[in-house]
């Protein structure tokens, strides 16, 4: 009889034990809206405090070197779930609007499609901005469930016509306008259930949302897309988060993101999913320097959102998976969101569909690993409005800057380009031109970052059209 009882609870034992290593790991991709560099305690902030995410990096990984596909919204996006360049998808030239007529092809191939065909549920929660028309929606693009405003929370339905003309800090100090002043749609699914969204409480709708559908499929794979519309301009928080100085405006949406991040974790941890789950936290482009205290920080970084400079696109990122992710480690090799779904692919062993190109690599070793096996070693820099401007080989950044005097360009006269060569190794605030020193290696880097958008161009696919 012992032996019998003995030998089931082995059986019980190794069968835990196979399951436990042969669980496919939970996705949460929790993605910022124009969050900088600096705005983050554990990437140098002093003057935002952000515990939750800060412990996320004390039990994770930082990668400190960690790029955008874009300095704006939409183009930013299209490329962290597909895995391209913008320029690939169709969706390089600025961002969607209102009255816009495209979106994300349902036909492209998402980390939501990737993870839905191996068994994941899978739901958005949060700013879409990737097409308004239903058939561009998240549900169309590998999606199960979605709740959120479909482009920026400046913007207006049905036409972005009849924005309010008032100072950011006027806005601030009267919170009551969140339900005044912007006419910006809440979709569940493809149908709209708020108008105007209540923009003061959206952040924790957002993340109410996701913490069900977790609670929901705790018992079978799960990925949740947590775009928030903060820090995007105009800024809102709950009651109990404000701060009527506007001052502090932004200080105060950025811990309440924070806080909004730590309900997320506790239900994860209260749930005994941590070590199934991997979260990275990250942000679309950098700050939106021109809002002053309405915007954030890029810290040691040149610039912000809307540029090339490292302050548009390169972000924080902590990423977090305990018994995955080494605890308390920095990755400074190059990584971008382009790299997310062939890792993810790669992580939970399910290779690419091959009828399609993407710019990605599998960077898993980075998100994983002690040791990063495959560093990227190129990296391409298009403007907001989807022009090639930069190349990124190992510690040399190439920008070539073309002045926007597009009347003196259609006239058919010669506008000379600032060209500037920068050692991020030595310079990650590029304060130091050495174009002039290197004339061959700036010949060399430009040809092949014409070489490569050239590629990319031919090979371009359609986004979806009304």
């Amino acid at each position: 009889m012992f032996r019998l009882l003995f030998s089931v609870c082995l059986l019980f034992a190794s069968g835990s034990a196979v399951r436990g290593e042969t669980r496919l790991p939970n996705f949460v991709i929790i993605f910022a809206d124009d969050q900088g560099y600096g705005d983050l305690g554990c990437f140098g902030s002093e003057t935002i405090a952000t515990p939750h995410i800060d412990r996320m990096a004390a039990e994770g990984r930082r990668l400190t070197n960690f790029m955008v596909a874009s300095p704006v919204c939409t183009p930013s996006r299209a490329a962290l779930l597909t895995g391209s360049y913008p320029k690939r998808v169709g969706l390089h030239q600025h961002v969607l609007f209102p009255q816009s007529t495209k979106g994300l092809h349902p036909e492209e191939h998402t980390i939501a499609d990737h993870l839905k065909a191996a068994g994941y549920a899978t739901g958005c929660f949060g700013k879409w901005h990737l097409g308004h028309h239903p058939e561009t929606l998240p549900r169309q693009n590998g999606f199960d469930v979605y709740f959120g405003i479909p482009y920026s929370n400046d913007m207006n339905h049905p036409d972005n016509k009849r924005k309010p003309r008032i100072s950011s800090d006027n806005l601030w100090k009267d919170q009551e306008s969140a339900v005044k002043y912007w006419n910006t749609p809440l979709i569940e699914n493809e149908e709209i259930v708020e108008l105007p969204v209540d923009q003061r409480t959206i952040t924790r709708r957002y993340t109410d949302r996701a913490i069900d559908f977790i609670e929901q499929h705790q018992d079978q794979p799960f990925f949740v897309y947590l775009p928030h519309s903060m820090p995007h301009i105009p800024l809102y928080v709950p009651e109990n988060a404000y701060d009527s100085d506007p001052q502090n405006a932004y200080k105060c949406v950025i811990e309440h993101i924070d806080a909004e991040v730590g309900r997320l974790m506790d239900t994860i941890r209260e749930l005994d999913l941590a070590e199934d789950t991997i979260v990275i936290y990250t942000s679309d482009n950098g700050p939106w320097l021109q809002f002053k205290n309405h915007g954030g920080s890029a810290g040691p970084l040149r610039a912000g959102k809307g540029t090339t400079f490292e302050g548009g696109q390169r972000v924080p990122c902590v990423v977090w998976g305990p018994g995955r992710v080494p605890a308390g480690t920095e990755c400074s090799e190059l990584v971008a969101t382009i790299d997310l779904l062939p890792s993810i692919a790669s992580l939970i062993d399910r290779p690419l569909p091959e009828d399609r190109q993407i710019d990605g690599q599998d960077m898993s070793s980075c998100l994983v690993s002690e040791t990063c096996q495959n560093p990227r070693e190129e990296y391409l820099y298009y403007t907001s409005h989807g022009q090639i401007e930069g190349i990124r080989q190992g510690k040399w950044k190439l920008l070539v800057k073309y002045p926007r005097r597009r009347g003196n360009r259609a006239r058919g006269e010669k506008v000379a380009p600032e060209v500037l060569l920068f050692d991020l190794d030595r310079d990650v605030g590029e304060a130091n031109n050495l174009a002039d020193e290197h004339p061959q290696l700036v010949q060399s880097l430009q040809q092949r970052m014409l070489q490569r958008d050239a590629e990319i161009e031919a090979a371009a696919r359609a986004p979806w059209t009304k």
